[in-house]
């Protein structure tokens, strides 16, 4: 396949023997990759290469200036914009929020050569104009506001003088500059002939330029378009050479070349929907393998083009196994790196400081990312673990370097990155260089060449900004400096390495000017991304635009129109696939230019459309099902033997799987911070209290004297167990505080309403959290069953001996009421009922009783009193009739018996329950 770059070389040829002393300039330097490559392979004889230049390298090089970078531009015009002295001085961060807009302003008036003075003196007017009223007078900052737009053309021309006196300048800049020093450098040139290659759209510094040189000097022009769009007196994919053609002096005696007629040859077009970019990506994955089965050879003529550049890194992991050469021209952004998200954690950690430390979250976030556990670790210590598990054990809300550096081993790393200093900006910076010193030390060790690639890049960004922040003042805070950073990490990429012409090619809309594919797959055509509709990022309202010759939003789809219709030349199989599911964020419904296509009146060939959507099959959730084996069985023998608890086999009544997973593998939940009190620790710090205060009263009768006395010592208790139990955790603010005074509150109406008992009853404290254990002997198994537990609470009242459950959770009356038997130990809503049977059962081993009765105090409903046990009998008269006595649990050691042979049997197994 002859594409456009062959045809002109062809023709160029064809009239000259030589292109030494040629000058090629094309739109991109990607277009000059692929005509040095057709250059080689048509040369007959070694000679001279031409100098081959995008137009961007070679405007520069006629100015004689150098493009300063985004960052050096803004720190340039903020400098500007405070020797312009406004009254109310905005800080470096709030100006860069506007600041790039008015830089894109500037940096546009130049490239078109807009008279300034009289531009900015129209924009102030019309700022002056939307701020007039006639019923009130101006205020102070309408005031300062629009001596700030009065100011623009002074700050604009200050602006342009300080970069010159760099030899440095914005794009727009070193386009009116180069303008201006065009006659000098043609002299010096004059042996040269210029080419101009593939151009479209050009502003008016280009085109002025082009003319000049077309004019005065040795030189050609090609333009690639197909006669169709030209013609065309309405097709937005001709607008602008329709317009050179026309208004250029040039073609009035000399001939419009590149005109082609590829565009109504026979194409094979299918335009495919897929929902979200996902989708878009596995479609093109599938597509790609579909074309190397059908020739080893297309995929080399084959092309991706990303309007979406994000779908860059989805598009990568989808490429099949079968293509192993990829070109890829966009180059992979560099705040996708793991580097990236390492520094971004690091700037948290000291923007989210507060006085009492780091906040446990933010720092183990950064202490589990992998480049810190490269930096904090060696071969003998794993400091990163050592530092997160001191946080999770001590149950650390907010950590000090004293902590860190307490419980770390190697103590060397420490100070590098933990530090008690507030860092300005500037010492932040020299402190993620000396990081960089670091890790570059660590991963040349390692032989890790990609993560030192990613350092290079990084150790480059940080200098620029050491540089600059040393060299202005500007910047005093570290969120500023993040935004900054977050700016120039946004325009970065780490450019892929590789040969650019083999293989398959990756690319985004602009790199593919110039190039010709046979195979084209274009994604995400959508409205709003192709092309990318009215996104107006300027402070020059439309209408002044036009009245200027600025472009506006119209220009621009029509250069997007010229680059979808260019790419559809000379291909002959084109893929279109756009989103389903249109959205803010991924572009709006399929683009105009699909629909553009379908309707226009010129068919050129077999265009077909499809919606692709995922093969999805439905998979019905099966329950998880363990089958015991002999390791298993051995695994429920050793915990029948040891003993099952009253909450293990609730575990199993609830769901069987849970208690395989946690009381037979005793997998719990995972180690984490406490940053408020959990339910669990709640409980425990209210139980703990309680057997403080009650243990004086074991053995003896309640009296109200000794309550009220109690009493006194329940903040005290309440703070030792708090202590003890959320470990160095902090209750003076907060949702703790609120948790610690919850407590304090349960305790003391429990003592209340307790000594309201003791006024009316007698009751005696017998024993508090009595251990209790029972071995029960079942036929059918060879081993014996082990039952324990520990027992809140064992009192008696008026002579009816009680056994009393603690609950700080709510428990409801019908949660201890048993209505059928087999119910206990199927149904988990009567788990507390079951939990009374067995402190019962074990009791009653321990000591014998005739009748007893068994409770549950839950402190979400002190009111309720005990709320008693009852028996599937007729409702009660009297609290008599709640009593459990031998009968009762005989009746329940047959369900238990059922329980615990189910468990040990291994014929059954362990089975998901819906929870």
């Amino acid at each position: 396949m002859n594409g456009f770059l062959e045809e002109v070389l062809d023709k160029i040829l064809s009239q000259n023997s030589s292109l030494s002393n040629h000058i090629f300039i094309l739109p991109s330097k990607r277009a000059g990759t692929f005509l040095k490559n057709s250059i080689a392979k048509k040369a007959t004889k070694t000679e001279f290469a031409p100098e081959i230049w995008s137009i961007e390298t070679f405007i520069e090089k006629i100015s004689g200036l150098s493009y300063a970078s985004n960052l050096e531009q803004l720190f340039a015009l903020y400098n500007t914009y405070l020797k312009s002295k406004p009254k109310e001085i905005e800080t470096f961060y709030s100006f860069s929020k506007w600041g790039q807009t008015l830089l894109q302003d500037f940096n546009e008036i130049d490239r078109y050569l807009i008279d300034t003075k009289k531009l900015f003196s129209n924009l102030s007017a019309i700022q002056e104009i939307s701020h007039w009223s006639p019923e009130a007078p101006k205020t102070q900052l309408m005031e300062d506001y629009l001596l700030f737009w009065n100011n623009l053309d002074v700050i604009y021309k200050n602006f342009n003088v300080s970069l010159l006196n760099k030899n440095k300048g914005h794009q727009g800049l070193v386009y009116r500059t180069a303008c201006r020093k065009l006659k000098p450098y043609l002299k010096e040139n004059k042996s040269k002939t210029f080419i101009f290659l593939g151009f479209n759209a050009l502003n008016e510094s280009e085109s002025i330029i082009i003319q000049q040189i077309l004019e005065q000097h040795s030189s050609d022009i090609f333009w690639d378009i197909d006669n169709s769009f030209l013609k065309d007196p309405v097709h937005d994919a001709g607008l602008f050479l329709r317009g050179h053609k026309k208004n250029w002096n040039h073609f009035n005696s000399n001939q419009f070349k590149g005109v082609s007629n590829y565009y109504s040859e026979p194409k094979k077009i299918e335009i495919i929907g897929t929902p979200k970019n996902i989708s878009q990506a596995k479609y093109v994955g599938n597509l790609l393998k579909k074309i190397t089965k059908t020739s080893n050879n297309t995929i080399k003529n084959t092309a991706v083009i990303l309007a979406d550049e994000s779908l860059l890194n989805p598009i990568l992991n989808s490429i099949p196994e079968e293509i192993n050469s990829v070109n890829i021209t966009m180059g992979y952004n560099l705040e996708k790196t793991p580097l990236a998200s390492f520094f971004k954690l690091f700037f948290e950690l000291y923007i989210k400081r507060n006085t009492k430390g780091w906040f446990y979250s933010n720092l183990l976030d950064f202490l589990s990312h992998p480049t810190t556990t490269s930096f904090l670790n060696n071969k003998e210590e794993n400091n990163s673990n050592l530092i997160s598990n001191a946080i999770k054990n001590k149950n650390w809300s907010y950590i000090t370097p004293e902590k860190i550096i307490s419980v770390a081993k190697d103590k060397d790393c420490i100070p590098t990155v933990f530090q008690e200093l507030n860092f300005t900006p500037l010492s932040f910076t020299k402190r993620c260089l000396l990081i960089i010193s670091k890790l570059k030390d660590i991963y040349t060790e390692q032989s890790n060449s990609l993560a030192l690639e990613y350092l290079y890049r990084f150790n480059s960004l940080f200098n620029q900004l050491n540089t600059l922040l040393a060299e202005h003042n500007y910047m005093n805070d570290l969120k500023s400096l993040l935004s900054l950073y977050n700016e120039l990490l946004s325009s970065e990429t780490l450019d892929f390495r590789g040969d650019p012409i083999e293989g398959l090619q990756i690319m985004g809309m602009l790199e593919s000017r110039n190039l010709d594919f046979e195979t084209v797959i274009i994604t995400s055509v959508n409205e709003g991304i192709l092309p990318s509709g009215k996104s107006n990022n300027s402070f020059i309202p439309f209408d002044l635009k036009i009245a200027h010759g600025l472009p506006t939003y119209k220009e621009k789809d029509a250069v997007y129109t010229y680059h979808f219709y260019r790419i559809l030349q000379r291909a002959k199989n084109v893929y279109l696939i756009y989103n389903t599911e249109p959205d803010v964020l991924e572009g709006g419904e399929k683009s105009r230019l699909i629909t553009q296509l379908l309707t226009d009146e010129n068919k050129i060939g077999d265009i077909t459309e499809k919606i692709a959507t995922p093969n999805v099959v439905p998979s019905l959730k099966e329950d998880e099902i363990i089958e015991k084996d002999v390791d298993l069985m051995l695994l429920i023998k050793n915990h029948a033997s040891n003993g099952f608890s009253p909450t293990s086999l609730s575990n199993y009544i609830r769901n069987p799987i849970d208690f395989y997973k946690r009381n037979l593998l005793k997998i719990d939940d995972l180690l984490a911070v406490e940053e408020t009190v959990a339910a669990n620790t709640f409980g425990t710090i209210v139980h703990d209290t309680l057997e403080d205060l009650y243990t004086p009263f074991v053995g003896k009768t309640l009296e109200v004297s000794l309550l009220n006395e109690a009493k006194k010592n329940i903040e005290a208790l309440v703070k030792k167990h708090f202590a003890k139990t959320y470990a160095e955790g902090d209750i003076n603010y907060g949702k703790n505080l609120i948790a610690y005074n919850v407590i304090l509150r349960y305790i003391e109406r429990f003592i209340n309403l307790e000594i309201k008992q003791v006024k009316q009853n007698t009751i005696k404290i017998i024993a508090l959290e009595q251990n209790l254990k029972v071995s029960l002997n079942f036929p059918e198994l060879d081993y014996p069953i082990v039952l324990k537990g520990k027992l809140d609470r064992i009192d008696e009242e008026n002579g009816i001996l009680r056994i009393i459950d603690y609950k700080t959770g709510r428990v409801e009356p019908k949660n201890v009421k048993i209505n059928n038997w087999e119910d206990c130990i199927t149904d988990y809503s009567y788990s507390k009922a079951f939990q009374l049977l067995c402190y019962s059962v074990m009791f009653n081993a321990q000591n014998p009783i005739s009748e007893i009765q068994a409770g549950i105090i839950t402190f979400k409903n002190l009111n309720a009193g005990i709320l008693k046990f009852n028996t599937p009998k007729e409702p009660k008269k009297s609290a008599l009739d709640s009593l459990i006595n031998k009968e009762t649990l005989d009746l329940f050691l047959v369900e238990l018996k059922r329980l615990i042979l189910e468990i040990c049997n291994p014929n059954i197994p362990f089975k998901e329950k819906e929870v």
